[in-house]
């Protein structure tokens, strides 16, 4: 799931201190670091689900769809519809997560149970990753029924959801997403070599990136 790096749409907490060009930079640096991993990484089939055009951050091999849906919800369910399973979903606000994290998570998934899911947990109460089995047409929306988005309790409610629904639900690692300036500044310092890493050192939030 991504929104294309547009001024004044996208990292908007981090307005102020940061413009909303400055804001910008940050997201497609979030953006391609998110998707170098996507690309890397062993599954065979990698789509974004994308709100927005395609720009130079989109590496090879990957394909696009456009999102649908007046809520983010609704977005979700239709970017399950629109791909199939199995399959692990991730947005880009975690660019610390590399390939091989996710290649674990798939891994997780495929041996897993008929009705396995596996979720990463955020820091923040949400999750940064979503996996689920192939299932039948509309079981997508009865995954994210009742589930509310955005809040400190998405995270534990996507969870209680799919056990309800008679999932054997796996946890990934908890890591933190990027929304305000002191996770940026906490991300970055994890991956110092990344363009995430070079955006919140031109930003003077770290020391300068590596080359």
């Amino acid at each position: 799931m991504a929104k294309a790096p547009v001024a004044g749409t996208v990292k908007t907490r981090l307005c102020p201190p940061c413009s909303a060009e400055d804001a910008a930079m940050v997201a497609e640096a979030c953006l391609a670091d998110t998707l170098e991993a996507v690309a890397a990484c062993g599954a065979g089939r990698k789509v974004v689900a994308l709100d927005g055009q395609v720009g130079a951050w989109l590496p090879p091999g990957l394909q696009v769809i456009a999102q649908r849906g007046a809520t983010f919800a609704e977005r979700l369910v239709h970017a399950w519809a629109d791909t199939g399973g199995p399959g692990i979903q991730i947005g880009m606000d975690t660019p610390q997560v590399g390939h091989d994290e996710l290649d674990g998570l798939l891994a997780l998934l495929v041996r897993g149970a008929e009705r396995q899911a596996v979720v990463g947990p955020a820091e923040d109460g949400g999750w940064w990753a979503l996996g689920l089995p192939a299932l039948m047409p509309g079981g997508h929306r009865a995954v994210f029924q009742g589930v509310p988005m955005s809040t400190p309790l998405t995270g534990a409610s996507q969870v209680t959801r799919l056990r309800h629904l008679g999932f054997e639900v796996t946890m990934g690692a908890r890591r933190r997403d990027i929304d305000t300036i002191s996770d940026l500044a906490e991300v970055a310092a994890l991956i110092p070599k990344s363009r995430t890493a070079m955006a919140a050192s031109n930003l003077g939030l770290i020391p300068s990136a590596l080359p």
